[in-house]
């Protein structure tokens, strides 16, 4: 099942949905249906890190003050399932291989695949 976790008030993610050629997706509001463990662990599996699923950009993470923290793999994970702006976002899983953020190359490369 190829799926993408966004957050439908995120004017970005709502850009790059617009964007993006017809498709299969599984569309999940992290906000309002928040990602379990178990989707979290998926997403871990195939990136091999939370650290790489967590967002730096999220304002709860400046003003928790977290940069000056030194988090850990548990730490990265126990933030994005305890708040959805956590998870570095849109998330797409297309074919068993995990697209993360909103880069330009991110996007061009889940048009490309969505697109064949």
């Amino acid at each position: 099942m190829n799926k993408i976790y966004y957050l439908a008030s995120c004017d970005t993610c709502r850009k790059i949905i617009k964007s993006l050629p017809e498709n299969d997706l599984v569309f999940q509001d992290i906000r309002q249906n928040p990602i379990t463990e178990e989707q979290l662990e998926e997403m871990y599996k195939l990136s091999g890190s939370y650290e790489a699923l967590f967002s730096k950009k999220a304002q709860l993470y400046k003003s928790m003050d977290l940069k000056n923290k030194s988090l850990t793999e548990a730490d990265f994970k126990k933030y994005i399932l305890e708040h959805y702006t956590f998870l570095s976002r849109p998330v797409f899983i297309i074919d068993g291989k995990i697209y993360i953020g909103n880069s330009q190359k991110n996007v061009a490369e889940v048009i490309k695949v969505l697109a064949k």
